[in-house]
């Protein structure tokens, strides 16, 4: 499986961080990821930019669908699987079990 970096953007460096926060054991929305990253509409971009990241420090495996869909994982759902329930998290089908009990929700600034 063939990599392509994603485009060094502003918005790509901001979705990055906000992937390495999210925890061992939670998992995020695309959706909710651009929103975090500060442009709500963009899940899509996301989602562009976690298939073509392969970075070993962003965990890519944590971004998933809406509604528990696990989503794409570079063309190997069966990976992204097991790096889920190897944290924990129970799948069932292609769907998050339990989603908002594993749901990340980010500390929100005062």
């Amino acid at each position: 499986m063939r990599q392509i970096a994603p485009k060094d953007t502003e918005f790509s460096r901001r979705v990055l961080s906000v992937v390495r926060r999210i925890p061992p054991g939670r998992v995020a929305a695309y959706g909710e990821v651009a929103t975090l990253a500060g442009r709500p509409r963009a899940a899509r971009a996301v989602g562009n930019i976690m298939r073509g990241c392969g970075r070993p420090d962003v965990p890519c495996h944590r971004v998933i669908a809406a509604g528990g869909g696990l989503g794409g994982y570079g063309g190997s759902e069966m990976l992204k699987r097991a790096l889920l329930v190897a944290e924990g998290i129970i799948v069932s089908g292609s769907r998050i079990r339990d989603l908002g009990r594993v749901r990340w929700q980010p500390r929100r600034k005062p």
